[in-house]
């Protein structure tokens, strides 16, 4: 409603304060109010969105029950966080930012969504003999899921399902199959998506400046996780230097880490698991010294990016002490 009444609102910086938290914003407020937004929306028990378990992708959901101002809501939030320089932990296939910049998804957007249909696709575009009738037996009625699981038909000419596919009419199957899928199946709830984004970027020379792989990245993030360059890029205060026995034991836990437990500290030290464009080294992480040796667990100021890691006497305290710390902490400070 804010939104509608005047959509210049969302082109100011936006400042976020939980009410009976601490915290002022200096950015790591915002990311971890983006990142719990993120969260909802992809909630299942909204059904907004299907899954791909394959890709772990998701897709919008064509039988959603949820109205159109809520897909224009997330619509905005994709602009927030790109107008806000907030990375999301969003998880959909290329086409989408395709589709954004005024494209229409094809057969050749299915891969990166769902590469077992494509495949599949593939293989009929590729099969040359006669006997493609009886070998397929694919008439031009479809049948796809929706978010609870129930089989639903579709004919993509009239009277699909009497009308097999030959090898005369194998590629306006695949354009029509592809086409349902990524733009008419979905055409309603994407038109309310793309609406909200553009209420935040149509002043932007988004469509002129960013190819779609780089709005994915303005999203997203890099996929880069190379925590090398972190370490090459990471400051000290308080009296720790690269060489101090904790810093150097600091980093040999984390380039052991597992992935998982690398999105986890960068979740702990900067309120986001993303990595920023331009790469790790962007991140502009400080780790100080929060006093001698003790049973504290580390703490971090997320707004600065500012790990505060107490001087613990031996390698195996401080993993205890970092893997107790990334593991149970959510929310602003320490729970």
């Amino acid at each position: 409603m804010v939104a509608m009444e005047n959509p210049n609102n969302l082109k100011k910086q936006l400042v976020v304060e939980f009410e009976g938290e601490q915290g002022i914003d200096e950015g790591g407020v915002s990311k971890e109010f983006f990142q719990l937004v993120v969260e909802e929306i992809f909630n299942p028990d909204f059904a907004m969105f299907t899954l791909n378990p394959e890709t772990q992708m998701y897709w919008f959901n064509p039988t959603s029950f949820e109205s159109d101002a809520q897909f224009t809501l997330i619509g905005i939030i994709l602009g927030l966080a790109i107008y806000n320089n907030i990375i999301l932990d969003v998880h959909f296939p290329m086409v989408v930012y395709r589709k954004l910049m005024g494209k229409k998804g094809t057969f050749y957007d299915l891969h990166d969504w769902n590469p077992s249909l494509c495949k599949g696709l593939q293989d009929m575009l590729s099969y040359t003999e006669d006997d493609m009738e009886n070998v397929f037996l694919q008439a031009f009625r479809i049948t796809y899921k929706d978010v609870f699981g129930t089989v639903l038909v579709h004919d993509l000419k009239d009277n699909g399902d009497k009308i097999l596919v030959n090898q005369n009419s194998k590629d306006e199957f695949v354009h029509l199959y592809a086409d349902f899928l990524l733009n008419k199946s979905i055409a309603k709830q994407f038109r309310a998506f793309k609406r909200g984004f553009q209420m935040v970027t149509d002043d932007s020379p988004l469509k002129v400046l960013f190819r779609p792989e780089e709005i994915e990245l303005l999203v997203c993030g890099s996929k880069n996780f190379d925590f090398n360059a972190l370490e090459e890029a990471t400051e000290y205060d308080g009296g720790y230097l690269s060489d101090t026995p904790i810093i150097r034991w600091f980093w040999e836990l984390v380039h052991e880490f597992s992935l998982e437990q690398k999105r986890k500290l960068l979740q702990f030290t900067t309120g986001s698991d993303r990595v920023p464009v331009g790469g790790l080294s962007k991140l502009k992480l400080v780790i100080a010294r929060h006093g001698p040796d003790s049973d504290r667990l580390p703490t971090a100021h997320t707004c600065f990016n500012v790990l505060l890691l107490p001087e613990y006497g031996t390698k195996e305290k401080l993993e205890e002490r970092l893997l107790k710390a990334i593991n149970y902490s959510k929310g602003f400070g320490m729970l």
